[in-house]
C-alpha cells in the first residue's frame, strides 16, 4: 500500500498505518451485478432532404389533421421537419411543422422571395409550437357549478395570429398573380378508383 493511500496515526505509545477511506474494503456488495449502460457509437448526422423539397414548393400532406391538403413549403427545420402553411386564408391550414416523410412534393412552386426572414426564424424554433400547460382541475363548489358547462374552445394567441398574417400576406399576393393557383391550393387531394400513385406525376 502506498503512502498516499495510508496515514500513520499514534495509538498510545505506538504508531499504526490506517488506510484512507477510498482504499478501504467495502462493507457490503450488491446482490446482483449492476449493468453499466452501453455507449452509443452512432453519431447524429444532419437530415438530408429530397431534392424536390425546395422552399416554395407545393406539398401534399399525407397524414395528420390536414391530410390531403396542399400547402406551401417555407423552410427546412431540424430533425427532418418542414415548416409549411396553407396559406390559412385559402385552405385553412395554419403554420405547422410536418415530417418530410409524410408529404408528396409537386412540381408547382410559389414565389416566397417576399417573406420576412426574421419572422421565419422566430416561427421555426421548437419553443414556438410547444403546448401550453393545462391548469389543474378545480375542486369543491366551483367545480360542481361548472360541471354542466361546455369547455371553452381554444383560440390562437394574438402573437400567432399576427405571425400568420405577416407570412401569408406576401404569399397571397404571389398566388393571386398565378391563374388557377388559388383554386389548386384550395382543392384536396384524393385517389380515385384505378389510380396508382406510383405511376402518377405530381
Amino acid at each position: 500500500m502506498s503512502s498516499s493511500e495510508a496515514t500513520t496515526k499514534q495509538f498510545g505509545k505506538g504508531e499504526r498505518s490506517v488506510p484512507a477511506s477510498s482504499a478501504r474494503a467495502k462493507r457490503w456488495y450488491p446482490a446482483e451485478d449492476t449493468k453499466a449502460p452501453r455507449k452509443a457509437r452512432k453519431t447524429l448526422h444532419p437530415s438530408k432532404y429530397r431534392a424536390t423539397l425546395q422552399p416554395g414548393a407545393v406539398l401534399i400532406l399525407l397524414a395528420g389533421r390536414f391530410r390531403g391538403k396542399r400547402v406551401v413549403l417555407l423552410k427546412h427545420l431540424k430533425e427532418g421537419a418542414l415548416l409549411v402553411t396553407g396559406p390559412f386564408k385559402i385552405n385553412g391550414v395554419p403554420l405547422r411543422r410536418v415530417n418530410s416523410r409524410y408529404v408528396i412534393a409537386t412540381s408547382t412552386k410559389v414565389d416566397i422571395s417576399g417573406l420576412d426572414e426574421s419572422t421565419l426564424d422566430k416561427v421555426g424554433k421548437a419553443e414556438y409550437f410547444s403546448r401550453e400547460k393545462k391548469s389543474k382541475k378545480q375542486k369543491g363548489e366551483d367545480a360542481f357549478i361548472k360541471q354542466g358547462e361546455k369547455p371553452e374552445k381554444k383560440q390562437p394567441t394574438s402573437e400567432r395570429a399576427s405571425d400568420q398574417k405577416t407570412i401569408d400576406k406576401p404569399l397571397l399576393s404571389a398566388i393571386k398573380n398565378e391563374e388557377f393557383l388559388a383554386s389548386y391550393l384550395r382543392s384536396s387531394f384524393s385517389l380515385r378508383h384505378g389510380q396508382k400513385p406510383h405511376e402518377m406525376v405530381f
